[in-house]
């Protein structure tokens, strides 16, 4: 029964790439796209190298309609190929009546397409123009296979090319793409804008913004012309943004002693995006939540975000843009490159954040989370047809690549990865890489064996679990026996042979802040002698950096417990310590009620991401328990375990307080409302109440734990506020935060208007999934929320065309079940549907719903007494 069945995926599609015989050079590309019928026409001429003579050139469309297609051969000669078009290959076959012989040849093509609502390809956004009317723009969405969508053309990141656009637009828009315009002539109505060609680059990153924006403007200190493009009336709120790129830019310069090689960055607020930010070279595109800050209703965390997220895209001009990855297989090394690099840059300005520790609870606990399940998948994982690169963009790639990278950042040192990244970059410029190459560099500046130890980080799923098995004092030195084996969330190992080569780090309770000894571990088992030790604690992965988690006997354990009250064990041990007894309980190594004991310990914390973890352990049992009768009992452990540091820290922001502090606030607030702490809710009630009334305004930071202690106790006239309160406001930041708080109520009859209300034009398609997310959180919303997916699942499914949204939506809907019954229902249901580019997020989803189930079979009973004699 404790047994997770795994489902197996199913067979992949067939798919091949592009034949190598054609390669473009050169494209220059005419886009005219019409912002009041929605349908967009162009003309594209491809300057293409021909190696070895052919009668058929194959290349991708979809969902183009193609008007003309002719071929100019050197020698003047016109052909028209017959051309079919495949939507499931993505392709259009020109086929020859003779041979086209090896040279140079143009191909010339005009074709049409739809301005879609998908936001994928190149499609269609609205904002607010300066009278408050709807006005729609044009904005492309190419990564990871939609240029294809916008124009016929070799849609694979190695088939680099360079591309010059032009672009017919209505006179009073804004038009924009990678490069600095060259010209700019009038046409009736509109105007046509000749854009600089681009260095030689991939289709994914090539970028058109077409509609009505305002911006502010500076130049960094490196020369680099930077423009924040926003919605006309909030030009204001892009100055923050705008602050941390021309500060980043020569950040990165220095950093990788490599100059941003394009003369300008534009950066742009898009009504409708579907994921965060897109780094398109020169023309980054965001959410208008990713790029805007107002400075009376942004909060501290999402004013983090967007620093955090700039560092991100910003990033991607060196890794990804200048060196692109060969294949989507590779797509961690630009994306789990980058969020690393992000906090690099945020660190650097703003060490306020403390953006490291919090590395740790967003970033590195979430990695750990996914790749203990069966179902997870290598960093570096093959991809054929593009239907499944989509759902790589997941916490593997990002999290979990970022988190082996920084852990390789620490066994390397800061001198020689920055050399090594210089070597990568200057000897890869322009063209594509393997993660090969990548170890090949750091080799190269470090001497250390980078291939072997990385390889067993990027080539098998999952990581391993560090047990000591034995302590021996052998005068001042400690001896310690480590094994080494991989960690499944549902403890089943059996002819598990995996074996990493793990980069182990310690420090003691003398030298707290230093690592006192490291090693690699590279056998299943091993004996490690730690100098100087004494008789105290020994803290195994200081600083939570390795990625793997530790298990230690229960006297080595209970040592830390003073070191964890006085705080002498700093953040990020306190926090890898809970976060690492939390996974073995998950697992079924430890009883659920000895992590409480630490927890419970920990009253006196007063670390925001310490806490942070805490809640996040609590908020996985909180799913377990609410399948019980004694969820009274856990939200009474709740309220008194954050009760002290809510009394510590208040209500009202002080001036000198910290970043931290700010976060704590309403972290801590929320945490208690969702424990029905009636104190709590009777202020946020109040402070609601003047906020409707304008009497007095909540802060930014306070206002999603606000409205969600209010909801949770809400009736009709609440729900009617909210909404009302929706339909006014302006600014995207506080829509989301007031629409993702609906799921909050208790009432199903209204939790059902809710997801009505997702599903209407109210919502803006990107939003639309988050609303229903929101009322899968605690489990009467949950069960509703899984009855209107079923319900509406062709209309959702045929709406985000598969896409990660809507694996999003799928995984977090209902993994979060706690029964065998609904694991098999949930898995039945998707049996007879097209599921393809969902099947992985699916898997996962069901595999964590039957290690739920698990769970509670096995610790109901302790937890329950835990709870009900916890004093």
């Amino acid at each position: 029964m404790g047994k997770t069945e795994i489902k197996k995926l199913p067979e992949k599609k067939p798919f091949e790439r592009l034949p190598k015989n054609v390669k473009p050079l050169h494209y220059d590309l005419l886009l005219k796209p019409n912002l009041e019928t929605f349908v967009f026409d162009g003309k594209v001429g491809i300057k293409l190298q021909v190696d070895e003579p052919t009668s058929v050139i194959l290349l991708n469309a979809l969902e183009l309609e193609i008007k003309l297609c002719v071929l100019l051969l050197e020698n003047g000669t016109e052909l028209k190929p017959k051309v079919e078009l495949s939507i499931e290959t993505e392709t259009a076959t020109l086929t020859f009546d003779q041979t086209i012989p090896a040279g140079t040849a143009q191909l010339i093509m005009e074709f049409k397409g739809e301005l879609n609502d998908k936001m994928k390809g190149f499609y269609r956004s609205n904002h607010s123009n300066l009278q408050g009317e709807k006005c729609y723009c044009a904005v492309t969405q190419f990564e990871a296979t939609d240029a294809r969508r916008c124009f016929p053309c070799w849609d694979e990141p190695a088939i680099k090319s360079v591309f010059e656009v032009t672009l017919i637009a209505p006179k009073g828009n804004v038009a924009l793409s990678n490069m600095p315009v060259v010209s700019e002539s009038e046409d009736g109505d509109n105007k046509i804008v000749e854009f600089a060609p681009t260095p030689i680059m991939s289709t994914y990153l090539v970028a058109v913004v077409v509609g009505d924006f305002a911006y502010v403007e500076d130049t960094s200190s490196d020369g680099i012309l930077v423009r924040v493009y926003t919605p006309p009336a909030v030009k204001d709120q892009g100055l923050f943004a705008l602050h941390v790129a021309t500060k980043v830019l020569p950040y990165y310069k220095e950093y990788f002693d490599v100059a941003y090689p394009l003369p300008k960055m534009d950066l742009v607020a898009i009504g409708d995006f579907s994921a965060g930010a897109m780094e398109n070279w020169g023309l980054v595109t965001y959410r208008q939540s990713a790029l805007l800050v107002d400075s009376e209703n942004t909060s501290a965390s999402r004013k983090q975000w967007v620093a955090v997220v700039v560092g991100h895209e910003l990033a991607h001009q060196w890794f990804g843009n200048l060196v692109t990855m060969e294949w989507w297989t590779h797509l961690w090394l630009n994306e789990g490159y980058a969020t690393f690099v992000e906090n690099l840059c945020v660190a650097h300005l703003f060490p306020e954040y403390d953006i490291w520790t919090q590395f740790v609870s967003d970033i590195y606990t979430r990695a750990l989370e996914l790749d203990c399940l069966k179902s997870s998948h290598p960093i570096e994982i093959p991809v054929g047809h593009p239907s499944e690169v989509d759902e790589i963009f997941d916490d593997i790639s990002y999290s979990k690549g970022a988190s082996v990278i920084r852990m390789l950042h620490r066994y390397l040192g800061d001198c020689d990865f920055r050399k090594g990244m210089n070597i990568y970059l200057t000897r890869h410029q322009y063209g594509n890489t393997f993660t090969e190459d990548l170890w090949a560099a750091l080799e190269e500046a470090s001497k250390k064996p980078v291939k072997d130890v990385m390889s067993t980080w990027t080539k098998q799923t999952g990581f391993p679990v560090i047990r000591v098995t034995e302590s021996k004092q052998i005068g001042d030195v400690r001896e310690l026996t480590l094994t080494q084996e991989r960690f499944c969330a549902d403890a089943d190992t059996a002819g598990d042979t995996s074996l990493w080569m793990v980069p182990l780090t310690f420090s003691t309770k003398s030298k707290p802040n230093d690592i006192v000894h490291s090693c690699v571990l590279d056998a299943r088992t091993g004996k490690v002698k730690i100098p100087a030790a004494g008789k105290d604690w020994v803290k195994i992965n200081p600083g939570t950096v390795g990625v793997y988690r530790t298990q230690y006997t229960q006297n080595l354990l209970e040592q830390f417990i003073p070191a964890i009250q006085d705080k002498s064990l700093p953040p990020l041990d306190r926090l890898g310590i809970v976060d690492d007894l939390f996974a073995l309980v998950q697992a079924g190594h430890v009883n659920t009620v000895q992590v409480l004991k630490v927890i419970s310990a920990m009253k006196d914390e007063d670390n925001y991401t310490v806490w942070f973890s805490i809640g996040n352990c609590l908020s996985k049992l909180r799913v377990l328990i609410s399948n019980t009768d004694f969820m009274d009992s856990f939200k009474k452990f709740g309220r008194d375990l954050f009760k002290p540091v809510s009394q510590r820290i208040g209500w009202d922001p002080r001036p000198d307080e910290s970043h931290l502090d700010k976060l704590l606030r309403s972290l801590v607030l929320a945490k208690l409302g969702s424990y029905d702490d009636p104190e709590t809710i009777e202020e946020a009630k109040k402070r609601f109440s003047d906020h409707v009334s304008k009497k007095y305004i909540i802060p930014a930071d306070l206002r999603a734990s606000v409205y969600r202690a209010v909801l949770s106790v809400g009736d009709e006239s609440t729900y009617d506020t909210m909404i009302k309160m929706y339909k006014e406001e302006t600014l995207q930041e506080e829509k989301e935060r007031i629409s993702r708080s609906l799921g909050a109520f208790k009432d199903t009859k209204i939790l059902s208007k809710v997801l009505d209300f997702a599903m209407s034009d109210e919502v803006r398609p990107q939003d639309k999934v988050f609303v229903i997310i929101s009322v899968a959180l605690d489990k009467g919303g949950r069960e509703l929320a899984w009855e209107f997916l079923k319900h509406n699942w062709t209309d959702l499914h045929s709406r985000y065309e598969g896409g990660f949204l809507m694996a999003r939506l799928v995984k977090n809907t209902v993994e979060n079940f706690s029964t065998f019954e609904m694991a098999d229902e949930i898995e039945s249901f998707f049996a007879s549907r097209d599921t393809s580019c969902l099947d992985r997020s699916i898997s996962q989803a069901v595999e964590s719903v039957r290690l739920n189930a698990a769970w509670l079979t096995r610790d109901r009973d302790s937890i329950r007494q835990f709870l009900e004699s916890h004093k």
